[in-house]
Order: structure tokens, then C-alpha cells, then sequence
């Protein structure tokens, strides 16, 4: 591999002055959100243009170095992060946002478009994006597509993929592969947006996506719900996707969790007394969707009780006793965070077998439960480990694959996931896998400590 100032001689011939060496500046892009995984890198590079990441892919390529694409650095496995020194290329820049196709119902994004952004663009056209996240102001177009991120509107308008209708992207020849037209039916081949989408920047860097809207609703109900137990919980669930066809989020919380929000945001608890699991659903229609919520709660049993808000102020504050549970967990110190999937059926099972498979490793940790109840994600969060003892990630990954869930819901593998990837994944995949890659990226220039585990593992 070349020398470090080699290296930033020719990075600096493709990006000039948007090369970054500064220690001080460069510390922001080599800590992932939690803080649980770091690294170091001898340059920052900040493209603005497509031409300009391939100039830096065939750079990279040419002298031996390795690269980590970047969005906006919400990554919680330590995907986006150079954990062995690799250029972090960051697409923060490429923020070009494309007129609204109206008769389509589409638009175009460059990478660094952050959720925010998107939403505000069609929001402002008549329309809405499918997809919301938490951190809709930093997460970015480009993150979003690398690991296929999923979030609270799963339930209604299915994850990234199921919004993405064509890509512009870098691969790992410096080659660039452009397909932006929005066909909805192009029967033409093989499907490069949905390969690269949950790629996680292993085999191309995505530079531009082309999105689909859905139709903006203009009345929405926010109510949370208090039950005795977990499975309590699920069944209401069930019962309002089964009832509702306006039901566009159900999200999972315990009371442990809303006692830390309110905690350390200075909140009160929605209820005047305290409940053990809770609820929170959403409804948005082109009419008022209250009254057929009420209906729909009416007819379940076991509800204890029930907050409802239609007014913008009053559902937000709902959202943020969810929304809150990742910077509550945080202040605890650097979570493990395992973001899993499981059937629906063995979901209630697993979210009460969960802390005890952690005591039983970690007597003094804490376990964190919340999640997307409609399709089966929850994020276990476990506070009070050091960074890297990886005992509880490994018995709880265990436990999902012995009820028939998956390790990664929305976040990818990254580098904390990649040594349990056979847990969801036949050898056979995996080896598919590697020849993908190798024929994108034939030298292993993208990510290559992300995603796939070490060769003969």
C-alpha cells in the first residue's frame, strides 16, 4: 500500500481542498453514534459530484487503500466507521434534489439528502416519502439506500428497497452505473438498485437514488396504549392491522424505557399511574381516522388505558416518549444495540426471555426493549457492558436464530454483526455473497470490514 502522503497527494489532485486531515476535524467521522465503535484514518474525503467519487474509487483502487462510504454517520454497527484505518469517503455534499416528477410521484435525491430534507421537498409538493426515521435531520439518502433502513412506516409503505425505483452509483472499478429513469415496470435484467440496497457500500457506492412519493394525509391520530403484558400488546397489534387500513405505525415500549425518557428528558409519563407495556399507534387519512381508532381500541381487550392526540404539538410529544428511548439509553454510557427481527408469532416469547438470557451473561447490565411491533423488529439495547465484550450480543443473536428471526432488521451487519452472519445466512448465501462482491469490487476497495465475515471464517 502506498504511503500516507502519497496518498493524500493524489486524493487531494480529485477532491482538492474538500481532502480532510485535520485531527480535530477528522474525530467527528471516525466515531459511530454510540460511541461504541472507533477508528482512525489518515484522510477525510468530501466529493461533490459522481465524477468525483469515481475519481476517488479508482485512486483508492490504484494505490492498494481501502475505502468506508459515510452519510451522515448514524450507523450503529460500526458499518460507516474506519475501524482499520480506511479513507472515509463521505457523500455528505452530493445534496442535489431533483424537481418532483408530479405525474409520477417521484424524485430524484443526491446521497447527502438528509431524511428532513426529502420529507420537506414533497411535503411541499403535494406528496410525502414512505420512509421515517428518528434521525430524519442526519441520516442521509445514501445511508438510507446502503442499508436499506426500515424505521416507523414499515407497516404501511414497506422499507427503502420498496421505495427505491432506480440509482445512480460508483462501483468498486470506478465504474459508474446510472439507471434514474423511474420505470415502474423494466423488466430489463437484473435489478441493480435492489442489489446495492442493504449492501452496505460493499459493493457500490450509491451517489443519487430515484424515490417514490405516497400520498400526503392530512389528518393523523397519535394515541398510546397502556397493557398488562407483552403479548397483550402484539395482540392489539394484530387487531388494528387486521381492522385499520389507514394504520400507518404500532410501536413497542416497556415501562422501564418510558421511566428513563421521562428521566432524562424531563417529560411526565403520559398516564397518572405507571403500566407495564405500552403501545403506540398511528393513523393518517385523507378524513379524520379518530373515530374509527376509538372503534377499533373499543373492541380490544385488556387495554388499561389510553392517551389520544390530534393536534401536530401534542402527537409529537407521544412520538417522543418512543422516539427518545435511543438518546435516553446513550446517556447510560455506550449501548450494545442488536436491532433483530423475529416471527410474529414468537415475538412476545423472545421480548420476555430477552433479559433473562442477558442476566444470566451480565448479571449487572441492563436490558432495553422497543421496537416496531407491526413487523416484528425490536431493538434490544443492553447498557452496562464494556464496548468490547461481545458475550451478550452473542447469546442473544443465539436466541434469535433459535426462534427463527434474523440478526439484522435495519441497520446491517457492519463490522459488530459480521462473525454471526451464518446464524441467518447459509454458507452457501455467503459464498454467493463473495462472488458478488469480487465481481463489483474486484480488489476489495468498498467497506471490505463490513458485512461479509474474513475469508475462511
Amino acid at each position: 500500500m502506498a504511503s500516507s502522503r502519497v496518498i493524500v497527494d493524489r486524493l487531494h489532485e480529485v477532491v482538492g481542498p474538500q481532502l480532510i486531515v485535520d485531527r480535530d476535524v477528522i474525530a467527528s467521522y471516525t466515531t459511530d453514534w454510540t460511541g461504541r465503535f472507533g477508528g482512525h484514518t489518515v484522510a477525510v474525503v468530501r466529493p461533490g459530484s459522481t465524477e468525483q467519487v469515481a475519481g476517488v474509487v479508482l485512486t483508492c483502487r490504484e494505490l492498494g487503500v481501502a475505502l468506508v462510504p459515510q452519510g451522515g454517520n448514524t450507523g450503529l454497527v460500526g458499518g460507516g466507521v474506519p475501524l482499520h484505518g480506511e479513507v472515509v469517503l463521505s457523500l455528505r455534499r452530493l445534496q442535489s434534489l431533483g424537481p418532483i416528477d408530479a405525474l409520477a410521484g417521484q424524485l430524484t435525491a443526491g446521497a447527502g439528502v438528509t431524511l428532513s430534507a426529502l420529507h420537506r421537498a414533497a411535503r411541499a409538493a403535494g406528496w410525502a416519502y414512505g420512509v421515517d426515521l428518528a434521525s430524519r435531520d442526519s441520516a442521509t439518502v445514501g445511508g438510507m439506500v446502503a442499508t436499506n433502513a426500515g424505521g416507523t412506516h414499515v407497516l404501511r409503505y414497506g422499507d427503502t428497497r420498496a421505495q427505491l425505483l432506480g440509482l445512480e452509483a460508483v462501483l468498486g472499478t470506478g465504474s459508474v452505473v446510472s439507471h434514474l429513469g423511474g420505470l415502474v415496470k423494466d423488466n430489463t435484467g437484473y435489478h441493480l438498485p435492489g442489489l446495492v440496497c442493504g449492501s452496505e457500500g460493499t459493493l457500490a457506492i450509491v451517489t443519487a437514488a430515484r424515490l417514490r412519493l405516497v400520498p400526503a394525509m392530512p389528518f393523523r391520530t397519535v394515541a398510546v396504549l397502556a397493557f398488562p403484558t407483552v403479548s397483550d400488546a402484539l395482540d392489539a397489534s394484530v387487531s388494528f392491522r387486521r381492522s385499520l387500513p389507514a394504520l400507518e405505525a404500532c410501536e413497542l415500549f416497556l415501562s422501564s424505557g418510558l421511566e428513563l425518557v421521562c428521566s432524562v428528558t424531563g417529560m411526565r409519563s403520559p398516564f397518572s399511574d405507571p403500566h407495564p407495556v405500552y403501545l403506540l399507534v398511528e393513523m393518517a387519512d385523507h378524513a379524520d381516522p379518530t373515530e374509527a381508532l376509538a372503534q377499533a381500541t373499543d373492541s380490544i381487550d385488556h387495554v388499561l388505558d389510553v392517551v389520544v392526540a390530534t393536534d401536530l404539538s401534542r402527537r409529537a410529544e407521544l412520538w417522543r416518549y418512543r422516539e427518545a428511548h435511543t438518546e435516553a439509553i446513550n446517556t447510560l454510557g455506550p449501548p450494545h444495540k442488536l436491532d433483530v427481527t423475529l416471527p410474529l408469532g414468537s415475538l412476545a416469547e423472545f421480548i420476555d426471555r430477552v433479559p433473562e438470557t442477558v442476566r444470566m451473561i451480565a448479571p449487572a447490565a441492563r436490558t432495553w426493549l422497543f421496537g416496531h411491533a407491526g413487523d416484528g423488529n425490536v431493538h434490544v439495547n443492553v447498557s452496562g457492558l464494556p464496548p468490547d465484550d461481545d458475550q451478550v450480543d452473542d447469546g442473544v443473536l443465539r436466541l434469535v436464530a433459535d426462534f427463527g428471526g434474523s440478526i439484522s432488521a435495519e441497520h446491517g451487519i457492519g463490522a459488530a454483526k459480521r462473525r454471526w452472519l451464518h446464524l441467518s445466512r447459509t454458507a452457501d448465501e455467503i459464498r454467493a455473497f463473495r462472488t458478488l462482491k469480487r465481481a463489483l469490487d474486484p480488489d476489495g476497495v468498498l467497506n471490505p470490514n463490513a458485512l461479509l465475515p474474513p475469508d475462511g471464517s
